[in-house]
């Protein structure tokens, strides 16, 4: 998992911050799994959060075989330059099984900048 800040779509002003994320799904199990949908809680530094639910990731609905990985890039705005997200991805595994795929908490936050 990466994260990157994105001046160029962030409007401070605004108390508008933009972050890039890209995820890595790797499926470690013994069996083909589908990723369902996701969801998300991003939180910025003033305590405010956003629950973000929806299918699949990036308009995909990946289906993973044993060992199989999907990488996608997709980008939250909160209203302050520090903030974190967590969230699960559910998903269903060819024998029939349900699961969630946690996604421990990470951090969005804005560069330093040296003067």
């Amino acid at each position: 998992m990466e994260t990157r800040y994105l001046p160029e779509q962030s409007d401070p002003d605004s108390r508008q911050y933009a972050f890039a994320y890209t995820m890595t799904i790797r499926n470690t199990g013994q069996v083909a799994a589908q990723l369902i949908s996701r969801h998300w809680v991003i939180t910025d530094s003033n305590n405010h959060a956003q629950e973000v639910k929806g299918l699949g990731v990036v308009g995909h609905q990946p289906l993973l075989p044993p060992g199989e990985q999907f990488e996608y890039t997709s980008w939250a705005v909160i209203a302050t330059p520090v903030g974190t997200m967590r969230g699960e991805y559910f998903c269903v595994a060819e024998d029939g099984e349900r699961f969630e795929a946690p996604v421990a908490e990470f951090a969005l936050h804005m560069p330093r900048t040296l003067h």
